[in-house]
């Protein structure tokens, strides 16, 4: 006989021989530990892969922003004192080099990979090159030395803090890569948890299938009713629950059971949250969608300019078109200032005015204290876009497009306007379902239901971006930009 048999043996002479109270409390104590385990070991997993890749990101995140202290901070406060502005005394260096020596020291400690450790350490003692070099500059100054010679040790220092800010900027890119790593890292263990979740509900549910066999036929239809609910639990129904037996002795395991698929259904549900932001980068695609007609539209205008020798609207035409491509791309980035994404407009409209000048004027102002501002990049055009070629063109004479931003309860405010040919209240209301997801979005909405769902995605709000129309009358598209509008560390793409 082999010890499978006389396992099974003294299972079936217990539950022979046990009361039904004794036999199902035993199942249900081996059944509920056994879809315990596999919740346990999820949830340790999910704060374990929350903890290791928020340490990554904070590590990122505070050396991004201690990188600019240390370009441009030192620089600038010794340079005031050279130049006389304020005396080496008064100034701020030390302070300055103070609190880089310990967030460098900080980020060290909360650093786990021993190369990325390394790394800190060299920049610590470039920061005590640093700090003998500042000292210098004070006994030079003191000394009355010659301008000149103050100025050459500034240059050195400029030279110590670019060194500490490239060896943070490696720290950065080795903490990112470190990031990849825990990534796949973190799918491997969720490969693995989820086989052996797999093999745990597969057992519980064997397990309570030979009870169901085992026991009393006055307990069976309950039982095959638990069975059933684990089963639908284990296939992803997790809106499955039990009814209540009438047997007492099962009606704690089916509350139970009742109570495990809910707490199940919860950590779904917040994970499925936590996985949202992914679908940002599907929307990326979305963002550098510019048709085709377009594109040949603006390069048959330029060869009719410059067929018909008009030089300086063929020199226009052509800048903004390079304007209008180099802010799109943006170098990949996802976030502009405000002067960049009004600037790409007016480049937008600069093409389109020249094809269309008889058709349409358009105005833009927006607040100066706003244009250094952050947001995501490419909300306006699309509507700019739709309100010339739905608004303006089904206008009889000539039409106006007037483009707005202002600051307002913390948000950063735009709109579009135009008193084009407008929309109907049956089409208003359709727009509205289409935006909402309750309709197939059609190609006419196209460019606001990008600009509406990018902006759900990367705010979590569905409540930024309103639409007002009155047929023969003109459209207007108003969208709210939370401030501060970046995730994390935002950085404009420099110049070219």
């Amino acid at each position: 006989m082999t010890w499978r048999q006389i396992f099974t043996e003294r299972i079936k002479a217990f539950l022979i021989n046990a009361s039904i109270i004794n036999t199902i409390k035993t199942s249900h104590v081996v059944i509920i530990t056994l879809l315990l385990v596999p919740l346990t070991m999820s949830v340790i997993v999910i704060f374990y892969n929350i903890f290791s890749y928020d340490r990554l990101i904070r590590n990122v995140d505070k050396t991004n922003r201690l990188n600019q202290v240390v370009r441009t901070e030192v620089t600038n406060e010794l340079w005031d004192i050279v130049a006389g502005n304020k005396s080496f005394a008064s100034g701020s260096q030390y302070r300055i080099i103070n609190n880089i020596n310990l967030e460098i020291q900080n980020i060290r400690y909360a650093t786990e990979d021993v190369q990325n450790r390394q790394i800190l350490e060299v920049a610590e003692r470039a920061m005590q090159t640093l700090s003998r070099y500042v000292n210098r500059l004070g006994i030079q100054m003191e000394n009355n030395f010659p301008v000149i010679e103050n100025e050459r040790m500034l240059d050195e220092i400029r030279g110590v803090s670019v060194l500490v800010s490239e060896l943070l900027q490696d720290y950065i890119v080795r903490e990112i890569e470190s990031a990849a790593a825990e990534n796949q890292k973190i799918k491997t263990r969720f490969v693995i948890i989820s086989i052996i979740e797999a093999v745990i509900i597969i057992l519980a549910t064997f397990f309570s299938v030979f009870v169901r066999k085992s026991v009393a036929g006055s307990v069976d239809r309950s039982i095959g009713s638990l069975v059933t609910l684990s089963s639908s639990i284990a296939e992803g129904n997790l809106e499955a629950r039990a009814a209540v037996p009438r047997v007492q002795e099962l009606e704690t395991l089916t509350e139970n059971l009742n109570i495990m698929a809910d707490k199940i259904k919860t950590l779904i549900g917040e994970n499925i949250t936590k996985q949202r932001n992914l679908q940002k980068s599907e929307m990326r695609a979305l963002q550098a969608q510019i048709t085709p007609h377009f594109l040949y539209n603006t390069m048959d205008s330029i060869v009719w300019l410059a067929e018909g020798n008009k030089s300086e609207q063929v020199i226009s035409i052509t800048r903004a078109f390079s304007d209008f491509f180099r802010i799109s791309l943006n170098r990949g980035d996802e976030w502009v200032q405000v002067q960049e994404e009004f600037k790409h407009i007016e480049s937008y409209l600069t093409i389109q005015k020249i094809r269309y000048r008889d058709i349409f004027d358009y105005s833009i102002e927006y607040e100066h204290e706003m244009k250094h501002k952050i947001m995501l990049k490419l909300l306006l055009q699309p509507l700019v876009e739709n309100a010339l070629y739905h608004g303006i063109k089904n206008k009889r004479g000539r039409g106006t497009i007037a483009i707005r931003g202002w600051q307002e309860n913390g948000f950063l405010n735009f709109s579009v306007a135009d008193n084009g040919i407008g929309m109907t209240e049956a089409q208003i209301a359709s727009v509205q379902e289409q935006l909402a997801g309750k309709a197939e979005s059609e190609n006419r909405i196209y460019g606001l239901y990008n600009v509406a769902k990018r902006l759900e995605l990367y705010y979590n709000r569905a409540d930024l971006l309103s639409i007002k129309s009155v047929y023969t009358e003109g459209t207007s598209v108003t969208l709210l930009v939370p401030e501060p509008a970046a995730e994390a560390s935002v950085f404009p793409a420099e110049e070219t």
